[in-house]
């Protein structure tokens, strides 16, 4: 195990503080796992960039499989995993409630594995079409293509929502798209193929059969592939046996209305608003500020390219290792 060089991670200090924020008992167990072992492997990486990253050279010709499972969990400074754990705090949350654990932490485990297979099959597509060899070299990092797909799921799950993006109002159902050409503008070094891997097999579970064969796979394990059931005893984890209430009460006086969902998603986007507001204030992020959308939604605003976009946090990466970035 190689340790990082000790120094100013910014970006990690804002992570901690972030998750501090929300709060360890609000976390899910595994979307606080995930976070737990990203944050790990950036401080004690299992090898340098090159020796993790996932290429078509590395993996189909020179069948370094393993590569599968550590290039999404290895990054490649202290803001790509800032912006990817944040962005993995904000879905964890609403899909882990939605799905259940167990359910959640299956999804990851293929969705990591396939979307590498997918990004080198695109990888291999555009240097056979594209006639151009060095596609096959793209060495790439991160847990953005996982992102991409959880985000493909959560917006399934909760139809009918926008975000504003470059001052638009985009569906829910289109954000994906319109992101994936937005970072690639704002950060030429991302990996496109990446995070689109990402988005069609978010699809291929949403509208295709990945689901099903998820399923069967999984076999007669009903609380593996009962996402009620999960829920049902993730809920008694917070109850406190024994206490009744005496008389039934309107509990719309103090939510609003809103669902526990609900409630837990306007909980999450308040503190990323008021984390957002503080780094502005003590000059610890020069390049971003925070803002607050009239739809209560985190923005930021790309101040060097002067881009506005509004919605759940955005996965910032799946960056291509810098010994292998195409100028």
């Amino acid at each position: 195990m190689q340790r990082r060089q000790r120094g100013i991670n910014t970006g990690l200090l804002l992570l901690f503080y972030e998750i501090s924020r929300v709060g360890f008992q609000n976390i899910p167990p595994v979307t606080l796992g995930i976070l737990a072992l990203n944050i790990i492997l950036f401080l004690n990486p299992l090898g340098p960039l090159s020796e993790v990253c996932i290429s078509v050279n590395e993996g189909f010709y020179r069948k370094n499989w393993q590569r599968l499972l550590l290039s999404p969990v290895h990054h490649a400074d202290d803001w790509h995993l800032y912006f990817n754990m944040v962005s993995m705090l904000w879905k964890g949350i609403m899909l882990e409630r939605k799905l259940g654990s167990i359910w959640l932490a299956y999804i990851i485990a293929i969705f990591s594995v396939l979307i590498g297979v997918v990004y080198m099959v695109l990888e291999y597509l555009l240097a056979e079409i594209l006639d151009d060899p060095t596609y096959k070299m793209s060495c790439a990092v991160g847990f953005s293509g996982v992102l991409f797909a959880l985000k493909v799921l959560n917006n399934h799950y909760n139809p009918g929502r926008f975000s504003s993006v470059l001052g638009m109002q985009i569906s829910s159902k289109y954000v994906c798209w319109v992101e994936l050409v937005a970072i690639h503008l704002i950060s030429p070094g991302t990996s496109f193929a990446g995070h689109l891997a990402g988005i069609l097999v978010g699809l291929m579970y949403t509208m295709g059969p990945l689901e099903k064969i998820m399923k069967a796979c999984a076999g007669g394990f009903s609380s593996f592939t009962d996402p009620a059931r999960q829920r049902d005893s993730y809920s008694q984890y917070y109850s406190h046996p024994g206490y009744q209430y005496s008389t039934p009460r309107n509990y719309d006086v103090y939510t609003g209305g809103l669902t526990e969902e609900e409630q837990l998603e306007r909980a999450v986007l308040n503190s990323l608003n008021e984390r957002a507001r503080n780094a502005l204030l003590a000059g610890v992020c020069p390049n971003f500020r925070g803002c607050l959308c009239d739809s209560g939604a985190i923005c930021w605003i790309l101040v060097e390219q002067c881009i506005i976009m509004c919605g759940d946090p955005m996965a910032f990466g799946f960056h291509l290792s810098s010994f292998q970035k195409r100028k």
